[in-house]
C-alpha cells in the first residue's frame, strides 16, 4: 500500500495575494472617507492689524457661526447651558482661558451676551479670535474673503 506520490501531497502553504488584495481596498477605502470625517465650524472672522499668538497647548474655543449657534470646540450648545458647561469643564482646570470666535455678521448684542455668560461661567480670561487683514504685493489692503 502506498502512501502517496509527490503529485498527491497536500499544499501547506498560505496564499496571501487575497490578504493584500483586501488590504489595499480598505486602505484607498480610508484615503478617501478620511478628510471627509473632519468636522468643523464655519466661521467668516473678522479682521484686524493684531499679530498672531503663540500657542503652547490646546486652548477651550467657543465659536458663534452665522446662524447664531454656539459651539465649545466642536460640541453645540443653547446659550442658556453655556455657563453651566463652562463652570463643568473649568472645573479641574488651573488656568481658566478661553477663546471667542464669532463670525463677522454676528449682531454685536449677541456677541456680548455670549461674552457675558462666558464671564459668569468662570472664565478669568476672554480672547478674541481674528484673522490678519490680508494685503497685496503693493502693500494695500484686500476685501476681506467671505
Amino acid at each position: 500500500m502506498a502512501l502517496g506520490t509527490n503529485g498527491d501531497r497536500l499544499m501547506s502553504d498560505i496564499n496571501v495575494t487575497p490578504f493584500v488584495d483586501v488590504m489595499l481596498v480598505l486602505l484607498v477605502i480610508f484615503m478617501v472617507t478620511a478628510p471627509m470625517m473632519m468636522q468643523g465650524v464655519d466661521v467668516a472672522l473678522p479682521e484686524t492689524t493684531s499679530q498672531p499668538l503663540a500657542a503652547k497647548k490646546e486652548n477651550l474655543i467657543i465659536t458663534i457661526n452665522k446662524k447664531n449657534e454656539i459651539y465649545i470646540n466642536n460640541y453645540q450648545v443653547a446659550i442658556d447651558f453655556l455657563q453651566e458647561k463652562l463652570k463643568k469643564i473649568l472645573e479641574g482646570r488651573a488656568e481658566r482661558e478661553v477663546y471667542l470666535r464669532a463670525d463677522r455678521e454676528i449682531p454685536y448684542g449677541f456677541v456680548v451676551r455670549v461674552m457675558s455668560e462666558i464671564k459668569a461661567g468662570g472664565v478669568e480670561k476672554l480672547g478674541m479670535v481674528t484673522e490678519p487683514i490680508q494685503h497685496d504685493k503693493k502693500g494695500n489692503k484686500q476685501k476681506a474673503k467671505s
